[in-house]
């Protein structure tokens, strides 16, 4: 008999555990998703940088507002990380609006995004990431839907096949991407405000890492704080993402603090250098000096020899180096700068 419960037993024991440890895991995920969601600032004024396109902003939103009207079109641009979704957020919450999120290959078919404008209310927010994507044929919908505020789209096939007018509340489009030169004129043109995002200074970006030092409970000395910001790429997200790994190290060193040498420690260990330059930015630079005497060379080449995508060295490796001066776009490709050849400890092999 206890021969037969024991099984029983056993298995009760092991299914609670697994119950346990299940509900144990999904507590963490929530409280780190609510930390992830606690980093974005609600309203213009906690936006750390950004000053130049903040003070515009704030002057679009006062006059929409003071004529009871919705904002116009707004389209973000910049390199990933820079916080356009996050600006997105903001200017529904300034508007006082709601704000329905989507990217453009999630839109494949007409009906998809007749969906979406079927939700929006009068001044309602649609946001599009990656809206250099969206589909040639939705992409022409769009059009009608931005300026006249409807949408016709087929219904049917064949001989059966009929037009059917769908009218829409006056509502904002916000599209943010990180390769504006791929949106057609037709669309661009129909944005009323068009912004870059900027990277951020290491000032900038050490006042959003001791914001989320707060917010992580990880409390943080200035110098600590600074070098993060210094290693960050200029991109905030990259400093919030560091900021946990350094956290990790401090946490099992028993550090009461993150002080520098912990920063130093940890991102080393990360193989992040101190002007942010990861394992791929070496290898793309290293590359070129080793087997090309620096350049120039094609991006397609480059990424053949390193194992990368060409569409994501374009994206996200080449705009940090040619923003710091370290890569050069020329007619005949890719070129490494002097500067570049001094921070790797390389000789400078000057064109014969």
């Amino acid at each position: 008999m206890v021969d037969q419960q024991e099984p029983q037993f056993n298995q009760w024991y092991d299914e609670h555990t697994v119950a346990d440890q299940l509900i144990h895991d999904a507590a963490a995920n929530e409280a780190e998703q609510r930390n992830e969601l606690s980093l974005r600032p609600q309203f213009l004024r906690e936006y750390i940088g950004q000053a130049a396109l903040k003070e515009e902003l704030n002057v679009y939103i006062s006059a929409a507002k003071q004529r009871e009207e919705a904002l116009d079109h707004v389209l973000l641009f910049g390199p990933p990380g820079l916080g356009k979704t996050t600006l997105a957020m903001i200017i529904a919450n300034e508007m006082a609006v709601h704000i329905k999120t989507t990217s453009g290959p999630a839109i494949e078919k007409p009906g998809d995004l007749v969906a979406l404008l079927n939700e929006l209310e009068p001044g309602d927010i649609l946001f599009i990431d990656e809206i250099h994507r969206l589909p040639t044929n939705i992409e022409e919908i769009m059009y009608s839907a931005m300026e006249d505020y409807f949408v016709d789209i087929m219904v049917g096939q064949g001989p059966t096949a009929r037009a059917v007018h769908f009218p829409l509340p006056p509502f904002t489009l916000i599209g943010a991407t990180t390769r504006p030169g791929m949106l057609s004129k037709p669309l661009r043109d129909r944005f009323g405000i068009i912004n870059a995002m900027a990277y951020y200074t290491p000032e900038e970006l050490q006042e959003i890492v001791v914001r989320s030092s707060d917010i992580f409970n990880a409390p943080i000395k200035s110098a600590g704080a600074y070098e993060v910001a210094l290693r960050s790429r200029g991109t905030p997200r990259i400093a919030n993402r560091l900021l946990k790994r350094v956290r990790d190290f401090a946490q099992v060193e028993g550090k009461s603090a993150i002080d520098k040498a912990i920063v130093d420690i940890a991102l080393d260990k990360l193989r992040v250098d101190n002007r942010g330059l990861d394992e791929t930015d070496h290898k793309f630079l290293g590359t070129m000096i080793a087997y090309y005497n620096g350049g120039p060379v094609g991006l397609n080449t480059i990424a053949a020899n390193i194992g990368e995508e060409a569409e994501t060295l374009e994206s996200m490796v080449e705009p940090y180096l040619l923003q710091i001066g370290f890569l050069q776009r020329t007619p005949r490709g890719r070129v490494v700068t002097e500067s570049a050849y001094e921070h790797l400890k390389m000789p400078y092999q000057r064109e014969q």
